[in-house]
């Protein structure tokens, strides 16, 4: 999901050093680029096409046209070879920015003008869109000052927002989804952390076999390196609040979806209203579902729950087959210490031995 870094080179004058600073500032925030600040100042003596055709050791160009930049006569011979047929010979992408009222040729394209066009700047480097499809077609109307908003807050840097409906976060990624990686959207009512992590790793095409925090500890590394958004509809655990370039938007209120069958199951354990013996039949297609599917700390958490509620029952039966796979869960994670009592525990107190006579 992740390439790697490209290197751009901005193409400017001395005196618009503050605003190549800004712009550069801004994408290395939001398009995962390396800038060459320094690099792209025009020395004495210097022109824009002298300083285009250093620029082309990068992946991409940006020239920076502004009054203090751009000669009042320009002749075409003069930049037509460096700003638009050598990178177009060598395949290197090049685009201008308008910092102020100047008047660039206009063949040169694409052009961004300062400051409205920032954000398409940075989209063009990026060059590609989340994929997202909202579970309900519901329209925002009127949202467009809180989307810009939200924009500033979590597109164009990464951060953390939230909103009280979930129609308008839906509206948000119709209209940012070119400034993330990847989208990815989490139910949080009736579900821990335990889940929600589970759900993300599967999300992201992770397999996370591990406990929760090395869970947790692997899925912050990911993400954090990534321009991603985790769009939450409930209250989100912190631990899923990433740092780095990460970004989240929080949804009071969501729309729930069916989900899928493991949801199911583990919203039945929250708060069990099912009789013992349903019960029982959606924890073992709990066991089923995450061991299949190697989310190992959903399955322990689960049995933990199982054999909780077995207590209550006192079926000594399912007593002895949810320690079994916690014991097998613990030695598994290296935690055999722990293995051990629980094993001894479960053979003194739930193991039924059939009699030699």
């Amino acid at each position: 999901m992740q390439a790697l870094t490209q290197t751009v080179f901005p193409c400017y004058a001395a005196a618009d050093r503050e605003i190549a600073a800004g712009i550069a500032s801004f994408l290395e925030r939001g398009a995962d680029v390396r800038v060459f600040l320094e690099e792209g100042e025009m020395r004495p003596g210097e022109n824009l096409a002298d300083k285009a055709r250093e620029a082309r050791m990068a992946d991409i160009v940006v020239v920076l046209f502004s009054r203090h930049s751009l000669p009042s006569r320009w002749p075409r011979s003069e930049w037509e070879g460096a700003l638009h047929e050598e990178p177009a010979a060598e395949g290197v992408r090049i685009a201008f920015v308008r910092a102020d009222d100047c008047i660039p040729p206009r063949v040169l394209a694409p052009r961004f003008d300062l400051p409205r066009g920032l954000r398409e700047l940075k989209r063009w480097l990026r060059g590609n869109a989340a994929q997202f499809e909202p579970p309900v077609s519901v329209r925002y109307p009127d949202a467009g000052p809180d989307l810009e908003v939200l924009g500033i807050a979590i597109a164009d840097r990464a951060g953390v927002e939230t909103v009280d409906r979930a129609a308008l976060a839906y509206e948000f990624v119709r209209e940012f989804r070119e400034d993330f990686d990847a989208i990815f959207r989490l139910e949080c009512s009736g579900r821990t952390v335990t889940a929600l992590a589970g759900d993300l790793a599967a999300q992201l095409g992770l397999r996370l076999e591990g406990d929760l925090p090395s869970n947790l500890e692997r899925l912050a590394n990911f993400c954090s390196t990534r321009r991603f958004l985790l769009l939450f509809e409930g209250d989100p655990p912190a631990e899923l609040l990433f740092s780095g370039r990460c970004s989240a938007l929080i949804a009071r209120e969501g729309f729930p979806s069916p989900g899928d069958e493991l949801r199911q199951v583990q919203r039945a354990f929250v708060n069990p209203a099912a009789d013992w013996p349903e019960l029982c039949r959606l924890a073992r297609i709990g066991r089923r579902l995450t061991g299949d599917a190697g989310r190992i700390a959903e399955l322990y958490e689960l049995m933990w729950k199982w054999h909780f509620a077995a207590e209550d029952q006192e079926d000594r039966a399912v007593l002895n087959e949810s320690a079994r796979e916690l014991v097998w869960i613990l030695e598994s994670w290296g935690r055999d210490e722990e293995a051990r009592r629980l094993d001894q525990r479960r053979i003194a107190e739930f193991d039924e031995q059939m009699p030699l006579f």
